[in-house]
Formats: C-alpha cells, sequence, structure tokens
C-alpha cells in the first residue's frame, strides 16, 4: 500500500510517500511544497496545487495528515487550520481515504517518546526508511505521518486478525477471559 503523508504548513507543506507491505516500509518520495508569502488565498491554492500534483506523479492509496495543536497564538492556529484544510480538500477530491494523527501520536509511533525533538523524528525517519542522509524538518515529518499510518494498519489487522481466531473456532468469552 502505498501512503502519503503530509505535513501542512504555510510557509512549506512536506510531504512523504511510503510503500508498506506488512512490517516493511519502502521509501519512494519526499520534499517541500514552498509557499511564497503574500495573501493567503494564493497561498492556500500553492498547497492545493502542490499536493495534487504530488497525487499525480505517485499515485497514492491513502493520506495522513498531522492533526494541528493549538498554538499560544489563536491567530497562528487558525491560519495552520486553513492550510490543513486545504490539504485535506485535495486529499479527499482526489479519491483518497484521509487518516489523521496528532504529533505526539506519530513521535510515539516512530520514536518511541511522544514529546520527540526533530532532530530525533528526523533521525529514526532516516533509520527506519534506510535513507542515506537526513530529511528535512518538514519531509521528516511527513513521512514520519506515513510510516505511522503504516504501523497503526499493520496492528489493526493483527488485532482483527487474532480477535477472529477463537470466534473462528467456537471458543467463547466471559469477561474479556477464554472459556
Amino acid at each position: 500500500m502505498r501512503i502519503l503523508g503530509i505535513d501542512p504548513g504555510l510557509r512549506t507543506t512536506g510531504f512523504g510517500v511510503i510503500d508498506a507491505d506488512g512490517p516493511r516500509l519502502a521509501y519512494v518520495a519526499s520534499g517541500v511544497i514552498r509557499i511564497a508569502p503574500g495573501a493567503l488565498p494564493p497561498r492556500l491554492k500553492t498547497i492545493h496545487e502542490g499536493i495534487g500534483e504530488v497525487l499525480r506523479q505517485y499515485q497514492p492509496h491513502s493520506a495522513v495528515v498531522e492533526i494541528v495543536f493549538v498554538n499560544v497564538n489563536p491567530q497562528s492556529t487558525l491560519l495552520l487550520g486553513q492550510a490543513r484544510g486545504a490539504a485535506i480538500t485535495t486529499l479527499v477530491a482526489g479519491g483518497l481515504p484521509v487518516h489523521e494523527y496528532t504529533a505526539l501520536q506519530i513521535k510515539q509511533a516512530v520514536v518511541g517518546y511522544g514529546r520527540a525533538a526533530k532532530s530525533q523524528v528526523q533521525a529514526m525517519v532516516q533509520r527506519l526508511l534506510g535513507l542515506p542522509g537526513l530529511p528535512s524538518p518538514d519531509a521528516a515529518d511527513a513521512l514520519a505521518c506515513a510510516i505511522c499510518h503504516a504501523n497503526a494498519g499493520a496492528l489493526t489487522a493483527a488485532v482483527a486478525a487474532h480477535s477472529a481466531l477463537p470466534a473462528a473456532r467456537g471458543a467463547r468469552s466471559r469477561r474479556g477471559r477464554m472459556r
């Protein structure tokens, strides 16, 4: 399954594409969409067009977008939310299912610590995907989104397969215990 991760931003929006085959992850591409300063509508259009190009070029099966945290500055949070909205709209219009995780969940899944520094995320993404060098911080965050979803999807499938086994054998449970 090809997964596209997006780290939304109004200066740079990071993207990362990986292929996940069970526990195996393979790097496909990553980068940033650079957004020129200025009025908000043209900046949102740049995000829309940039993600649209990534969709056409890499044809992912699903997408992941980081959930925006609330900043000290509410105006910044609102602006970042609009960038995120432009990204999600483009992904949904492109026919992709969109999944969302908080930065804490993503860091926990990739680094093992929810309050990890950006440099730790970059280093773990490099290691997990076997990259020759560190990805840029925004690209690393986007790749981390995709890795988080790949791991969550594998875990969900394993739990579903495991929970289906006792029912298939006619086993019953009582208060969470097998009888």
